[in-house]
């Protein structure tokens, strides 16, 4: 057994001693110019290994943090509009429903509205983006109504496709 040990040990050493002679081998210069090439090369791999993830992750970092603020505010006032539109009580459905026909009223003869329970759907062919948006306000304020389905392209003449709203339930 430990002849088997003393020859891996002179196998391992025989890579080391060729290394070895190999090294004495050379001129001064030579070993100074590889040493040189090794420090270059390690330094380029500790940069590229250890230093530069971490500093790319820092210079991004504010940036990150800004977003996530922003996102941040921006989920606060939606929790907030939340919080303050389960506070106000519903609108009659038939409220809602005449607040929704004058809002459609509005559209022209580009826009039909159909009430049908708690839901009302709305056809428009052709009406502005600027138009729908102020009914889709008025629908949510004045009729306490929420969008549940848009079905819509953009075509020349504006939008076409319908919107559905939910209506709350009020006395």
């Amino acid at each position: 057994m430990s002849t088997d040990n003393e020859s891996l040990a002179a196998a391992a050493r025989v890579p080391g001693d060729m290394l070895r002679q190999w090294w004495l081998g050379l001129a001064r210069r030579e070993r100074r110019l590889i040493g040189i090439a090794v420090a270059i090369v390690t330094v380029a791999l500790l940069w590229w290994v250890v230093l530069a993830p971490p500093l790319r992750t820092l210079q991004r970092a504010p940036a990150q943090i800004d977003a996530a603020e922003a996102q941040l505010q921006l989920m606060q006032r939606l929790a907030t509009e939340a919080r303050e539109l389960r506070s106000v009580t519903p609108v009659p459905a038939d409220q809602a429903g005449n607040v929704l026909k004058a809002a459609t009223a509005r559209l022209g003869d580009k826009a039909r509205l159909a009430v049908q329970g708690d839901r009302a759907v709305l056809t428009v062919a052709g009406v502005s983006s600027v138009a729908l948006r102020d009914w889709m306000s008025e629908a949510r304020s004045g009729a306490r109504a929420r969008t549940i389905e848009a079905n819509l392209s953009r075509g020349s003449t504006g939008l076409t496709g319908t919107v559905v709203v939910g209506m709350g339930t009020g006395s």
